[in-house]
């Protein structure tokens, strides 16, 4: 099939490599020239495992192009998969402002024949709206599908290719049946909606998983005040087969492109419709709390940190992500600063996004003991696996203390014992003092 895909970030870049990969005819298309120079070099602008080398395979086999012209990429595409940012309005709903301006742009160039897939993530009732504005422009009746994304960062590839499930939505028969029929190679459950079931699966999907993390962090607060250790309750939680193991890891709250601000885009739908929905501003609340719980764990082991350098493990708001997009390192670097703290933090990929998001507040390392030399704590805040490999004893060795503030409960018990004397201070764990 001709597909065409609006947006060149993490959703459309990696959907396009990956339907490409399966046999299709790809062009994505972009309105960032100097990104489109790049990846028709080869170069990916964003940092993802396993991409470089689909996105090199395929350009070469002539099933993938990039372009910023909307006549070459729209023009006779079967299949167009808008897939461009949805951010976060200052109200919290989502702002489909480049959604409506791509719908302008596919107007102009569509035929009868195009079928029109918003993978987007939207509030719901947005591919009704979309359509009517789209056969406003265009002047005849045009053909919706939903089709919402649950990519991972760092494993985006895996979650296309092998995915869970494909959601389609729509009222259309014969486009839904079309689309199923593009990701037929993948042999992938599909489950057939209406579109409005379609956008709320991918909202209720993100938010349910946001609340996960905020439960176990809740829990994990409270196993510290009673002695007990969250990953041991985690343990026995996740062999529930009704529960699952799955987004049970406690630590200093989730972040990145989707959970925010799909919990926030889904209280707001709820509001709107005059659903109270106290759960998710649970879920807000404690994530916002859980990312002060380092920096407060560092105040009552100091007292004050005027004159204190502190080394940060981590700035991605995961591993396998350059993504800085509501890092937790983000408020835990402007709170340390604040206390008079020297930050010297590292991340393997990160750093450059992190430059221009937290600025020159703190200082950039090239490496972990660059970082912690001479340091008087450590906090890990990215459980990278250049960071959970390290080793411990040799590290505490660089450091001026041997004080360890783990976010991400990266070290075993028995790891952190061998090291002699430290002090290792974990979350939802009793501490380890030798």
């Amino acid at each position: 099939m001709k597909i065409a895909i609006l947006g060149t970030g993490y959703v459309g870049l990696s959907t396009g490599v990956c339907l490409s990969q399966i046999g299709h005819q790809v062009t994505c298309l972009d309105i960032n020239e100097q990104k489109i120079v790049q990846l028709r070099k080869g170069i990916s602008p964003i940092y993802e495992p396993g991409l470089d080398d689909l996105l090199t395979m395929n350009m070469a086999a002539g099933k993938l192009k990039f372009t910023t012209s909307q006549p070459e990429a729209l023009a006779n595409a079967e299949i167009i998969i808008v897939a461009v940012g949805t951010p976060q309005g200052d109200d919290g709903a989502a702002d489909l402002s480049y959604l409506v301006q791509a719908s302008k742009d596919i107007s102009s160039y569509i035929n009868h024949d195009t079928i029109i897939v918003i993978k987007s993530t939207v509030p719901v009732g947005t591919n009704d709206f979309i359509k009517k504005l789209i056969e406003d422009y265009c002047g005849f009746p045009v053909k919706m599908v939903s089709n919402p994304e649950f990519l991972r960062q760092g494993s985006a590839i895996d979650d296309t290719l092998k995915a869970d499930r494909i959601i389609i939505g729509s009222e259309n028969e014969e486009a839904a049946s079309k689309i199923q029929k593009m990701y037929r190679p993948l042999n992938v459950e599909v489950i057939i909606t209406s579109t409005k079931s379609a956008e709320m699966i991918k909202y209720a999907s993100n938010a349910f998983l946001a609340t996960k993390i905020s439960y176990i962090n809740e829990i994990a607060n409270l196993c510290e005040a009673v002695g007990a250790d969250v990953q041991d309750v985690a343990r026995g939680m996740g062999k529930d087969k009704r529960i699952g193991e799955e987004f049970l890891y406690a630590g200093i709250g989730y972040g990145g492109s989707c959970f925010p601000k799909d919990v926030k885009a889904l209280l707001h739908t709820a509001g709107v419709n005059g659903v109270k929905f106290p759960l998710l501003k649970e879920t807000i609340a404690i994530n916002d709390f859980q990312r002060e719980v380092l920096v407060a764990k560092v105040l009552k082991r100091f007292g004050g940190l005027k004159g204190k350098k502190i080394a940060m493990l981590g700035l991605a708001f995961k591993p396998e992500t350059d993504d800085m997009r509501e890092a937790p390192s983000i408020p835990i670097a402007a709170a340390l600063t604040k206390y008079g703290a020297e930050v010297v933090a590292y991340d393997p990929v990160a750093t450059d996004n992190a430059r221009k998001i937290i600025g020159d507040s703190i200082k950039y390392a090239g490496s972990i003991d660059e970082a912690v030399h001479e340091a008087d704590a450590v906090l890990i805040v990215t459980e990278w696996k250049e960071v959970k490999s390290i080793d411990v004893a040799e590290m505490l060795a660089k450091m001026k203390e041997p004080i360890i503030f783990d976010g991400r409960n990266c070290f075993p018990e028995e790891t952190i014992r061998a090291c002699g004397s430290v002090e290792y201070y974990p979350i939802g764990k009793p501490a380890i003092i030798i």
